[in-house]
């Protein structure tokens, strides 16, 4: 019987006028990434299930920002997530 792997998050933040890019602001797995994955769901964050993204991100260091090679994988990532608000405000 195969074992399930450990669940794995990452978040990212961004602030505007300050960042230039957005940062690694949490990781883990296991019971962290649940952790991760809960406060964004009671905050209404929108949660993008992406386990090649999720692998790649985890290898940056925490407060790391994302490096120029992952701008056009995490501009996809930003784009669901304006979408996911946008319909949220239509609602």
């Amino acid at each position: 019987m195969k074992k399930d792997k450990p669940p794995k998050a990452v978040a990212l933040s961004y602030a505007t006028g300050t960042d230039r890019a957005p940062r690694v602001s949490a990781k883990g797995r296991g019971a962290i990434a649940e952790k991760i994955i809960a406060i964004a769901k009671e905050n209404g964050i929108p949660i993008r299930e992406d386990a090649d993204m999720v692998e790649i991100l985890s290898k940056l260091d925490m407060d790391d920002e994302i490096p120029p090679h992952l701008y056009k994988a995490v501009a996809e990532i930003l784009s669901f997530i304006y979408r996911v608000n946008a319909s949220k405000a239509l609602g």
